[in-house]
Parts: C-alpha cells; structure tokens; sequence
C-alpha cells in the first residue's frame, strides 16, 4: 500500500488547458473518490495516475516514488475500468491470472492468489465458466478480482458501476466497500454519482470544469458546502436555491426572495449585511409544514414508499421538500412550508461562494 500525492497538475489538448493546477493528497489505505459531472476532469486524472495519459505539469507520487515519467506496468497499480475488459476466450481463472502468467510468477502462487481473490469475491463456484456465462455483477467481480491477484499499492477505479441495473449498483456499492475494508489498499474512484461518492468514500473529492471545488469526508461535504455548486451537487433531491436579499440583519434576520416570499435565517446571517443580495439554500428534508410556514402551491407530489418528495411553487420558485410522514397532499393545494434556519445556507450571488 502507498499514498498518492498530486500536486499542481495540469492537463492540456493543444491550447485548451482542461485540468488547471490540481493539488490532492491520499493517505496510505484510504478510499478516494473523485466526483462531478461528465467533462469536470476527473477520469482524465484518474488515467494520469494511472500513467495511460501524460501529464502537462506538475507530479505525481506513488509512495516515494515519483511516476511521471514512469510506464503504468511500473507503477504497482491495478485499474478497474467501466466495461470489464474481460478476455472472452478465457475462463474467470484464467482472466484472473492473466497478469501474473505475464510476469512468469510460478504456477502454485498463481494458483493461491487466484483461489485467495476468488474466495473474498465469491467467485469460486465460477473459475471454470467464461465471461459470456455471467452475468453483469459476475462480470464486474472477476474485473476486481484481476486487479487484486496483482497485490497492487493503489486500486483505480473508473466508473465501475455505470453499466449495472440500478439494485445491482447498490449490491456491487457494498461490496467494494467491504472489499476495501478488509484489503485496506489506498483505492481512487471516479464516479459521477454523488450517491456512490457518499456512501463508499473515506474522503471526497468535488470537481468541476477541471478544478477542485472541496475536498473533504462526505458528510462535512453535505452539510458545509464550499460553495453553491457543491451545495447542488451533493445530495439527492439536490438543495433548492432561492435569490433575494437579506433583510433586517442585526434583528431578526431574514431573506426576502425576488417573488415576495420571507424566509427565516438563523446564524448563517452575516453581520451588518442587511439589503445585501444573496441566494438562500436549503435542503429538501429541512422543509416541514407549519402554519407559520411560506406559502406555496403544490404542483407534483411524488412518494417513493419511506418518503414523499413534494414539488412545489414558492413565490415563483419551484422547490423540492421531502417527508417521511405520508400526508394526503393533491397537485394545486395551499400549503405552508417552514425551513429550519439553522440549517439554511447562504451563498454569494456574484461567485457562489458560502457567505
């Protein structure tokens, strides 16, 4: 195992820069995961780790070692990628041990890794059938268990999910887990779900348009957001953002958005700030229903069984509350929202910074 350590890393296609000065430091045996939406740079980064794309500047380390200069075959890690590459003419055994029968490792450590990988993953029952005989999450099994036979100092994973059924997702999400938790191999994983970013990561790293926006463990990344794109980014139903501005500052603080609607504020108010434009965040599940609440119309409701995700139009602003209690609500009702203020947001209009 080995920490990575990426520092002012840039990647440039000609003119056009599309990663702009990186900087990311892994601890030894900690699970990364590089999240953001498709083009933010973060499988490109991932392949520069991986040495299957030069970098424009700056270095990269593997342990001690820095490797930009250095072939992938010499860098001691194993990539999963997002289509299994799978030999077809070969049994799961086989594809398991394809990498070692290529460094000539004699016959009875093949035999042991392969058997060692195959246990951990369940696959043993499967090391005589060939990859047009399993399924999806076979598939992606016997790709984790080649990367693991190699004894790798870093797991690299690039969006290794995306092509699984949405429940498979969720099994194959805990597996890799578990998987890590018992090999405690420094792990980087890209993905652009921010459900699997949430749920596997150690650590989370937010990219977009090239640069990182935070970094940080996934609930302080939920509940103090850098900026507003993180704030929008992580968590599903995404936070509802409303534009106004701040009212009575030094008193009783509130926001007045641009359709009329007063919403409270808490300590998030900064000091002597009043008529200042802002835009106020808050997330679905901090919404309840209070007479006291906001006035606003209903316009879809949508239950998914734990919960009842409510969409609906606040002075003009469609917002998104969640309940889990199951209340009778019709398209076109009056109801009355309350947010918690202590738990509201306010970020700057002009750069989407947190104020």
């Amino acid at each position: 195992m080995a920490s990575v350590g990426i520092h002012d890393v840039r990647k440039s296609f000609g003119p056009v820069e599309i990663i702009h000065g990186v900087d990311i430091s892994i601890e030894d045996g900690e699970f990364v995961i590089l999240v953001g939406p498709s083009g933010c740079g973060k499988s490109t980064l991932l392949r520069m780790i991986a040495g299957l794309e030069k970098i424009t500047s700056g270095e990269i380390s593997i342990g001690e070692r820095v490797v930009n200069q250095m072939p992938p075959k010499e860098r001691d890690i194993a990539m999963v990628f997002q289509n299994y590459a799978l030999y077809p003419h070969m049994t799961v055994s086989e594809n398991m041990a394809f990498s070692l029968r290529l460094r000539r490792t004699e016959n009875a450590i093949v035999t042991e890794r392969v058997h060692i990988a195959a246990e951990i993953l369940g696959l043993m029952p499967l090391l005589d059938r060939y990859p047009r005989q399993l399924s999806g999450g076979q598939r992606q099994r016997v790709a984790m268990g080649r990367a693991i036979v190699r004894d790798p100092q870093v797991f690299l994973f690039d969006e290794p999910l995306s092509n699984l059924d949405a429940k498979l997702r969720v099994q194959m999400r805990t597996e890799i887990k578990e998987l890590h938790q018992r090999l405690r191999t420094t792990t980087v994983y890209v993905t652009h779900d921010q459900i699997e970013a949430m749920t596997m990561a150690d650590k989370i790293v937010v990219m977009h348009d090239g640069i990182v926006e935070q970094i940080g463990a996934p609930l302080d990344l939920y509940d103090n957001p850098a900026n507003r794109f993180v704030a929008g980014f992580i968590g599903s139903p995404a936070m509802n953002f409303m534009s106004g501005h701040i009212t009575g500052a030094n008193g009783s603080a509130r926001l007045r958005t641009e359709g009329g609607i007063d919403l409270p504020l808490g300590a998030s108010a900064p000091a002597a700030s009043d008529g200042r434009p802002a835009v106020y965040g808050v997330r679905p599940e901090h919404f309840v229903l209070s007479d006291e609440g906001a006035e606003a119309s209903v316009v879809v409701v949508e239950p998914t069984g734990s919960e009842i995700q409510v969409v609906a139009d606040m002075g003009g602003d469609h917002i998104v509350a969640v309940f889990r209690e199951r209340h009778d609500l019709k398209p076109g009702q009056k109801i009355h929202l309350q947010p918690n203020p202590e738990l509201v947001h306010l970020f700057d209009s002009d750069n989407g910074q947190r104020l």
